[in-house]
């Protein structure tokens, strides 16, 4: 009788999921794309699309959208702080470099 642990796929996360420090920051991505696991989490969680639309949208095999979820659930904390993190760092850059475009409608509307 074979345990969860013993009983090893064809396929693991690691064929699907792969981080390279040269490539979105090393942030975990779709192997041979530049789809990041937090895209996947973002598009199945926040925008309601579902691994079969998500698939067919982008052109991957629904098993790596399906290990994207998994490992973003494997890895939720890390994964949701990075995303919290970079942020943080967006509105921080946003309030030092106020954009000009922004200044110049904000200034054409108070005329």
């Amino acid at each position: 009788m074979s345990t969860f642990a013993e009983a090893k796929s064809t396929h693991s996360l690691d064929a699907y999921i792969v981080s390279t420090p040269g490539t979105l920051g090393g942030k975990p991505r779709i192997a041979g794309h530049r789809i990041a696991v937090t895209h996947i989490k973002s598009w199945r969680l926040q925008w309601g699309m579902t691994e079969a639309e998500i698939a067919a949208a982008y052109e991957l095999p629904i098993a790596a959208v399906y290990a994207a979820m998994a490992y973003y659930f494997e890895h939720k904390v890390e994964i949701d702080q990075r995303d919290a993190d970079d942020e943080a760092l967006m509105e921080e850059l946003q309030r030092q470099h106020p954009s000009a475009l922004q200044a110049k409608l904000r200034s054409m509307r108070s005329e």
